[in-house]
């Protein structure tokens, strides 16, 4: 049976590299923001400028936040891990959403989507049907005001 970090590191390695993602799983391990050097005894066969360039790439693609600290840059995750998980997900919820325009050409998308659900897991419906319950009261909550 696969665990939800198993999953969680799926989505993660759709949206980003092999090293990227070891290097978010260790600033998300480290109790307070990290430079390279902080972070380069998780990563004893990387170079420092290899990890000096992901920290920066990831900074770029938005996921970490980083100051200037004397020379260096002190990094540290703008999400928990769970966040991101979900961010990246709804990320690509609303890619496939946009791309079907109008009610008809979704109904076949929400189609799947509730097929692969149910065949994974029939719990997962109940789930879904849990939280449609909850959107649509929420909504009528919000319309009401």
């Amino acid at each position: 049976m696969r665990s939800d970090e198993d999953e969680g590191t799926e989505l993660l390695a759709q949206s980003f590299g092999p090293l990227e993602v070891q290097v978010l799983d260790a600033m998300w391990r480290q109790p307070s923001p990290a430079t390279v050097r902080d972070l380069q005894a998780s990563f004893p066969k990387c170079a420092y400028t290899t990890l000096m360039t992901t920290l920066d790439r990831l900074h770029k693609k938005g996921v970490l936040a980083r100051v200037k600290s004397g020379r260096a840059f002190v990094y540290e995750p703008k999400f928990a891990r769970k966040e991101l998980e979900i961010r990246l997900a709804a990320r690509s919820v609303e890619e496939l959403l946009g791309a079907a325009r109008g009610r008809t050409a979704l109904e076949p998308l929400l189609s799947c989507f509730v097929d692969a659900v149910s065949e994974r897991d029939r719990l997962l419906l109940d789930d879904l049907e849990r939280l449609l319950k909850a959107k649509r009261a929420a909504l009528n909550k919000n319309g009401a005001s």
